[in-house]
C-alpha cells in the first residue's frame, strides 16, 4: 500500500480509514501488506524504530536522501514504514495549510511513489500488488510501466483506488523532471491533459486494475456530470474499473458496545436508543421530546456535501423545514465560512436547530445514536460512511441517489413498509424539503414502518471482510494481467 496518509498516523478524509482497514483485512486473510507513506511532523519519531541505512531515490536531476522508520497499525501487525526528510515532509499539513496546496507537492509525492521501489529492494521484499490511493500515488503505476519495466518488478501489477475523482494532482508540464521521464513520454505515458501533468491521469492510464469506492460511482465517474473531465479516459479503461464498497470496523460503530455512549442498545431492544435521543437533545440544548423526530448531520461544510441546497442564503429550504414542520435538526462540522455563519444564523432564530462548528468525535456517536433519521443530501459521494454508520444505529438514512449513498440505502416503500431509508433524486432545495417531508410524514403516520425500517437498517452488514474478498479477487485479476502480458499465462 502506497498511501499519502493511514489512520491514526495522518488523515484528511476517508482515504485514510480505508488503506488501514483494509490491510488489516488483508492481514488476516493471510497475506503479506506492508504500508508506506511519509513521516509527517506530528508524527512521532519516538514510537517508531528506524532503519539504519538511509534511501536514496532517485528524482530530477539527482538523489534525494531520506530515513526510513518503522511501526505498526495499531493492534495489528501490519508494518507501516515512514519516509522521513524534513524538507519534503516535515510539516504540519498532509496537501497543504490554511486552504492552500503546497507548491512542492509534485516533488513531494513523486518522491514518495519512487520510495516504494527503492523500499522493496532494500527489504529484498517484491510484492505481488503494489496498491497507488488516490493522485498522490498514482504515478506508482507509471514508474512500473517505465523505470522498473524490466528490473526485479516485472511481474508485480499495480491496482490504483480513486477514492474521491475531484482531486487529480495537476501540475506544470515542467516538473516532468521530478519524474525523469524523457519528454517523448510526457503524452504516452498518460501524464498530460491540457498541457499540464495530471498524476491521477496517469494513474488511470497504467494501472492493471482501477477500482472506486462504490459500483454506483464506477458507473457515475464515466458520465459527463461526475467525470471531472476524466470521463472519457475511464470509459476507455471500463473494462478493468471496478466499484467495491468500502466497509466500516464494527468494533468502533457499534450500538451494542460503543465506548462513546452511555446507552447502549441492539435491534432487539432499542429502550438505550430513546434514552440517548433524551441525553443528545439534553446535551445540545434541544426540547425533550421523544415524539418528535431528530435529524442528525455530522459533515464537513461544502458544497459537495448538499449544504448549498439545503441552506444557500437566499434559496436553501433548512428554515422552511424547520418552521413549517414538527420537527427538530442537530447539525455537526465545519468547512466553508459562509455556511457555517447562515447556519449559525439559522439556529439563532429557530429553537428547534442546534449547531455546533467544531470536530467532536463523541458528539458524533451521540448523534449517531440518538437521532432518528440522518440528512446527506450530496452532489456526489464516492462511497460515504455516515450512512452507513447510521445504519447499524437504526438511524434512518435521508439521501440523495448517488455513489455509496445508492448502493447502501434501500428507498422506503409505502406499500409494504420496506426499505432502510429515504431516497431523492435531484439536488434542489425543493426535493430536499419534500424528502425530509416524507420521512417525518412516515414518523407520525406510519409508526410501524419505521419501526420495521429500523430493524431492517440495523440487520444490514457492510464489514471490511466482504469487502477485503473483493479485493482479493481483482489482486489476482491484475497479476493474471500482467503476467499475460509478459506472456507467461
Amino acid at each position: 500500500m502506497v498511501t499519502s496518509e493511514a489512520v491514526p498516523f495522518a488523515k484528511t478524509g476517508g482515504l485514510a480509514d480505508v488503506v488501514s482497514a483494509l490491510s488489516i483485512q488483508l492481514k488476516k486473510h493471510g497475506h503479506d501488506v506492508r504500508i508506506l507513506m511519509p513521516r509527517y511532523y506530528p508524527i512521532d519519531r519516538g514510537s517508531l524504530k528506524k532503519h539504519e541505512a538511509p534511501l536514496g531515490i532517485p528524482v530530477s536531476f539527482y538523489e534525494t536522501w531520506a530515513a526510513v522508520y518503522e511501526g505498526n497499525l495499531p493492534n495489528s501487525d501490519v508494518p507501516v514504514y515512514f519516509l522521513d526528510n524534513e524538507e519534503l515532509y516535515g510539516r504540519e499539513g498532509v496537501y497543504g495549510e490554511h486552504g492552500e496546496s503546497y507548491i512542492d507537492n509534485c516533488k513531494r509525492f513523486t518522491v514518495l511513489s519512487r520510495a516504494a521501489f527503492q523500499l522493496c529492494k532494500m527489504l529484498n521484499w517484491y510484492p505481488d500488488i503494489m496498491h497507488a490511493h488516490d493522485w498522490p500515488t498514482a504515478v506508482v503505476p507509471l514508474f512500473l510501466n517505465t523505470w522498473e519495466k524490466d528490473t526485479t518488478f516485472a511481474n508485480t501489477s499495480s491496482v490504483l483506488t480513486i477514492h474521491n475523482l475531484g482531486y487529480q494532482g495537476w501540475f506544470p508540464k515542467d516538473d516532468i523532471h521530478f519524474l525523469q521521464l524523457p519528454w517523448e513520454l510526457f503524452h504516452a505515458s498518460g501524464l498530460e491533459f491540457f498541457d499540464s501533468i495530471n498524476f491521477l491521469k496517469s494513474g488511470i492510464s497504467n494501472a492493471d486494475i482501477i477500482t472506486t469506492v462504490s459500483p454506483t460511482y464506477a458507473q457515475e465517474i464515466q458520465t459527463q456530470e461526475y467525470g471531472c473531465m476524466l470521463e472519457t479516459v475511464l470509459a476507455s479503461r471500463r473494462g478493468d474499473l471496478y466499484g467495491i464498497l468500502n466497509g466500516i470496523d464494527y468494533t468502533e460503530w457499534n450500538p451494542k458496545s460503543d465506548k462513546f455512549l452511555p446507552e447502549h442498545f441492539s435491534k432487539s431492544n432499542l429502550s438505550g436508543k430513546k434514552k440517548m435521543k433524551k441525553l443528545l437533545q439534553e446535551r445540545v440544548g434541544l426540547e425533550v421530546d421523544e415524539s418528535v423526530p431528530l435529524v442528525g448531520i455530522v459533515s464537513r461544510f461544502a458544497k459537495q456535501k448538499g449544504f448549498g441546497a439545503l441552506c444557500g442564503p437566499s434559496h436553501g429550504k433548512l428554515y422552511n423545514i424547520l418552521s413549517d414542520m414538527k420537527v427538530q435538526f442537530v447539525v455537526l462540522g465545519t468547512g466553508e465560512k459562509w455556511c457555517e455563519h447562515e447556519l449559525h444564523s439559522l439556529a439563532s432564530r429557530l429553537p428547534n436547530l442546534k449547531v455546533i462548528t467544531s470536530f467532536n468525535n463523541e458528539l458524533a456517536h451521540w448523534i449517531e445514536a440518538g437521532s432518528d433519521f440522518f440528512l446527506m443530501p450530496s452532489e456526489y459521494e464516492p462511497c460515504g460512511l455516515n450512512q452507513i454508520y447510521s445504519l447499524s444505529y437504526g438511524t434512518l438514512p435521508i439521501v440523495r441517489h448517488t455513489g455509496g449513498l445508492a448502493d447502501t440505502v434501500e428507498n422506503y416503500n409505502e406499500a409494504d413498509g420496506s426499505g432502510t431509508g429515504f431516497v431523492f433524486n435531484e439536488l434542489t432545495p425543493q426535493s430536499i424539503y419534500d424528502v425530509v417531508g416524507w420521512a417525518v410524514w412516515a414518523w407520525y403516520n406510519r409508526p410501524k414502518d419505521i419501526q420495521k425500517m429500523v430493524k431492517s437498517a440495523m440487520s444490514k452488514s457492510f464489514s471490511w471482510d466482504n469487502s477485503a474478498v473483493e479485493y482479493e479477487k481483482l489482486y489476482t485479476a491484475a497479476i493474471e494481467k500482467r503476467l499475460r502480458f509478459r506472456g507467461i499465462l
